[in-house]
């Protein structure tokens, strides 16, 4: 019940967090006479998916001018686009091209040739702004409001003409969040130097995973490729530690979620394999003595509301061979493999974050040994930048719920390609994602045995 109550408190947030306040277009006056916009739409305006939009909004409102300032914005923009193919945008170099054709025409002294200039670039921006927030394909957003929108083109442009200096204002939205920034920059200084060069397809694939990474002050980032943790505040790493991540046929997915709650002395939901091919061949071989021992139970079923029932009354044959399927969940124990602090949040596959007692196998090199879910290597420690406080259990009682001062956010992510000190390294592609490969959704039951 009590995680419920924190769902319906997070949905509430998340929709909070989407009303956004729009910004004041400009509207057109008799006395705005610097350009004459024309009443038939270019036909190179009309080849892009939001030209209709633009010619539209140019027609009840100013701006944004870009060959002011002696063309600053519309260079600045060139240079965007330039770099564009790393960003997704296989045509950013044509369009920096047409952008400077357009700075050619723009100095002409017809002045409908001139707008239709300005409305060719206000077309190609809308274009690479709606790129650059569209949302990463395969990434399991816990809430809907997590889910990047991009933004209507008469706000694109109403933000643009209201900038103190639109050429600024293009390289903060441009910017997107600062792992993004440092990934494309670094990459752009390596690829601008070789002449006619075609981005690497993982850096492409690489700034598409990131561009969904929450915009707050605080924040978690779990690298998968590298099995690794990292806290944010204001942009910049804070913390981090080595977590271990699913095996390549349990593949950990890419989510983005806010965490609401720790759970102290949590229960463990044995995955439904090992049940099959652990539990119930040692209590054929062992009697139900090894589930006492182990501090195990067999639940009525997967709801919240589920009751342990005497083991007995289970099938064991039938259970190993598969043909009869049964939740089995440990207390709180020692052996427990969810240790003794769990992190959960809304994902729909049953993935969160917790404590395991194997802590050697932070030594391996290679982390790809859990079932989906993420163990962290200091989970008090974690649970100290979550609660701002100690972490420490405040009962034995199993399940117990302590709610965070504030949601973070979690993104659980796969960068195989990262900036460091201003140069690409590049991980191994441990699930084959950059290859082509995709996360498979598990069905309601195997998910909540993560």
């Amino acid at each position: 019940m009590l995680s419920n109550r924190f769902a319906r408190t997070a949905s509430l947030a998340m929709a909070a967090a989407a009303l956004v306040v729009a910004v004041p277009a400009l509207a057109r006056s008799k006395k705005d006479k610097e350009v004459v916009q024309p009443d038939v739409v270019n036909p190179r305006l009309a080849g892009f998916a939001q030209g209709l939009a633009v010619h539209s909004y140019y027609k009840r409102y100013r701006g944004p001018y870009w060959f002011k300032d002696n063309g600053a914005a519309a260079n600045r923009l060139a240079a965007l686009l330039r770099r564009a193919q790393l960003e997704g945008i296989s045509q950013g170099p044509s369009l920096a091209a047409e952008i400077e054709n357009a700075a050619l025409a723009a100095k002409s002294q017809d002045k409908t040739q001139r707008a239709e200039a300005e409305q060719l670039l206000s077309a190609i921006w809308v274009t690479y702004v709606e790129t650059i927030q569209r949302p990463t394909a395969d990434v399991i957003y816990g809430y809907p409001a997590l889910a990047p929108r991009p933004t209507a083109p008469d706000r694109v442009l109403s933000a643009a003409a209201a900038a103190p200096s639109l050429a600024q204002h293009l390289d903060e939205v441009a910017a997107v969040n600062p792992i993004y920034s440092q990934l494309r920059d670094s990459a752009w200084a390596q690829l601008g130097s070789i002449p006619v060069a075609v981005p690497d397809r993982r850096i492409v694939m690489n700034l598409e995973r990131l561009r969904s990474l929450p915009k707050t002050e605080r924040f978690a980032m779990v690298n998968i490729a590298a099995q690794t943790l990292t806290m944010y505040e204001y942009g910049k790493p804070v913390d981090s530690m080595k977590v271990i991540v699913g095996m390549q046929d349990l593949p950990t997915p890419m989510i983005s979620s806010v965490i609401y709650y720790a759970t102290f002395n949590p229960y463990w939901n044995v995955p439904e394999h090992l049940v099959r091919k652990t539990v119930a061949p040692n209590v054929l071989k062992n009697g139900v003595a090894y589930l006492t021992t182990r501090g195990y139970q067999v639940m009525t079923s997967w709801a919240a509301d589920a009751t342990a029932i005497s083991p007995s009354t289970i099938d064991w044959k039938a259970v190993a061979s598969g043909s009869v399927r049964i939740r089995v969940r440990q207390m709180p124990n020692a052996d427990n493999s969810m240790g003794k602090l769990k992190f959960s949040f809304e994902n729909g596959e049953g993935i969160f974050l917790h404590d395991t007692p194997t802590k050697e196998y932070f030594a391996k090199t290679q982390r790809t040994l859990s079932n989906g879910c993420v163990r962290l290597e200091d989970a008090r420690r974690f649970g100290r930048w979550l609660l701002k406080r100690e972490s420490a259990a405040p009962s034995t009682t199993p399940e117990h719920f302590v709610q965070l001062p504030a949601g973070v956010p979690v993104y659980i992510t796969y960068l195989t390609a990262m900036e460091s000190s201003g140069k690409i390294v590049f991980l191994d592609d441990i699930y084959g994602w950059d290859a082509g490969g995709r996360f498979k959704p598990l069905g309601a039951a195997a998910s909540a045995a993560r």
